[in-house]
């Protein structure tokens, strides 16, 4: 998410007037959150932070933010029914279809709660989670959604996992590439076919991919093109 923020995140933030932002996964010892708690001291905004083991001393930040930071160090299906509502929702945990798309519906119930859906970005929409699983905690996975992985890497083009190197050879890796049920570009396929409320789905190809859906009213669209059209990613 670091790489999006000056010129995707940051600026929906500014045009939403973000009052309520909630980050699922905290990413590289913490770099997107202390973007995301100056912008909250700066607009008295309010960030909930949820990551079962976030990556950065928990207890300076609460200290430096202790009126814009609320963090659960549990997994994001265990809190978002306890949120009332949101106004940016940031999504960069579990890399998987079971995760994700049970994170949408969450955030659904939260929508139906509050009566306005939130603007949900989520990372890693292209190669090489975008149409495979990984696993942080393969045992949180059901068995009938947990596709079979090993610890091995990836590389583009191979379906299947590379024996030696590859990227990510340290994580749960689906076995194969692709099929249903399989990737977070999945994932929000598969809710966009059964949400009740309408939504316009944005994707930006580099960086791994980012995917942001957005409530598909007028504001909402004239907003997210602009911010799209004059990103440059």
């Amino acid at each position: 998410m670091d790489r999006f923020f000056e010129k995707i995140i940051k600026p929906i933030l500014i045009k939403y007037e973000a009052s309520h932002i909630v980050e699922i996964g905290v990413f590289l010892a913490g770099r997107t959150t202390i973007k995301l708690l100056e912008f909250c001291k700066m607009m008295n905004s309010k960030l909930t932070v949820i990551d079962p083991a976030p990556g950065f001393n928990t207890y300076a930040y609460e200290a430096v933010f202790s009126d814009e930071l609320v963090l659960h160090k549990k997994h994001s299906l265990e809190v978002l029914s306890e949120i009332q509502a949101a106004d940016v929702v940031l999504i960069d945990g579990d890399h998987n279809w079971y995760t994700v798309y049970h994170e949408l519906l969450a955030i659904e119930q939260i929508a139906a709660k509050s009566g306005k859906f939130p603007i949900v970005i989520l990372h890693d929409t292209e190669w090489p989670y975008g149409r495979r699983d990984s696993y942080y905690f393969p045992e949180n996975i059901p068995t009938q959604y947990r596709k079979s992985h090993a610890q091995k890497g990836m590389k583009a083009g191979s379906n299947e996992l590379v024996e030696t190197g590859g990227i990510n050879e340290t994580q749960y890796n689906a076995m194969h590439e692709y099929g249903e049920e399989n990737g977070v570009l999945t994932a929000i396929e598969d809710f966009l076919k059964v949400t009740t409320f309408s939504l316009s789905f944005y994707r930006v190809y580099t960086n791994n991919g980012l995917g942001i859906l957005a409530p598909r009213e007028n504001r909402a669209e004239t907003v997210m093109q602009y911010i799209m059209d004059t990103s440059g990613l």
